[in-house]
């Protein structure tokens, strides 16, 4: 809460497949390979700049992601090719949300597959975005590596049960206030840990857990959440995690999507960290950092 809100060439010789995908009567999501593909986009590829190739990479990007994800044991660290699908689909969708006129042409020409995840993500980007900034010099950011996607899941499973609320929401909050964890570095207004609690608000909520630990902080806002309002008034809730409409749009965003099809949050795992800075956008994790 009031935390940092992140702003959630050649190509490498690596083969992927390329996949269809459907969905069984149990909602599990069944995938097979249909042709290969040379190679993982590398980090810093240029981007598509028009709307109609912008969508069609997209399209491939996210449907190679999902089969890579699906195939992804979220226990272990992050695969070389999920890690440079992921860069690359989070940087198309950072210049949708960035560009109105373009992201909004592309989105106008994506496929039913693949429009909801898209168009969620670009929109819960632009939310963020409208967030006004903190007047006043940028806090300086430390990054670690983040707990694995499983343990993760695990926290967010038990802090549902406990408070009712659902683990996509905790997800999302974890996600957008410190990329799940990966962002260690407390806000400007001094907020700390995975779910960007202010000290004196964790001595209220934190049950006497550790406000670094993934587990505890995960409890604590679900416990400040469920004592806010939630689940039964979700956006008076998360308004009093952070006191902004756009922030509460954000994470409902995010929220619906990982609700509507898991994959996205073991996607949103993968995406790095991308942060303002006094010299414009940096990238602070991932390959081809310059």
């Amino acid at each position: 809460m009031l935390g940092i809100l992140l702003l959630v060439g050649a190509v490498a010789g690596v083969t992927v497949a390329v996949a269809q995908e459907r969905r069984a009567d149990d909602g599990t999501w069944h995938v097979s390979a249909t042709q290969q593909v040379d190679a993982l986009p590398a980090p810093r590829v240029a981007l598509p700049r028009g709307p109609g190739r912008l969508a069609e990479t997209l399209t491939a990007t996210t449907r190679q992601l999902r089969a890579a994800v699906q195939r992804w044991n979220p226990s272990a660290a992050v695969p070389r090719d999920v890690t440079h699908l992921a860069l690359h689909q989070q940087r198309m969708l950072r210049l949708m949300a960035k560009s109105g006129t373009l992201g909004d042409a592309a989105l106008a020409r994506m496929p039913r597959d693949v429009l909801g995840e898209a168009r969620d993500a670009v929109r819960a980007m632009r939310h963020l975005g409208a967030i006004p900034r903190s007047p006043g010099r940028l806090p300086r950011l430390r990054v670690a590596t983040a707990a694995p996607a499983a343990d993760l899941r695990r926290h967010y499973d038990a802090a549902q049960r406990r408070f009712g609320v659902h683990w996509s929401v905790l997800a999302s909050i974890n996600f957008v206030e410190s990329a799940f964890g990966r962002v260690r570095s407390a806000s400007e207004a001094g907020a700390r840990g995975p779910m960007q609690f202010l000290p004196s608000t964790w001595r209220q909520y934190g049950m006497g857990g550790d406000i670094d630990a993934p587990r505890d902080a995960i409890l604590a806002a679900a416990n400040y959440l469920r004592s806010s309002g939630a689940p039964g008034n979700m956006d008076r809730a998360l308004f009093a995690y952070n006191r902004s409409m756009s922030y509460v749009r954000a994470i409902r965003r995010y929220a619906a999507r990982m609700r509507a099809d898991e994959r996205a949050f073991r996607s949103y795992y993968a995406w790095q960290v991308f942060v303002r800075t006094a010299d414009g956008v940096r990238r602070l994790t991932g390959p081809g950092r310059s």
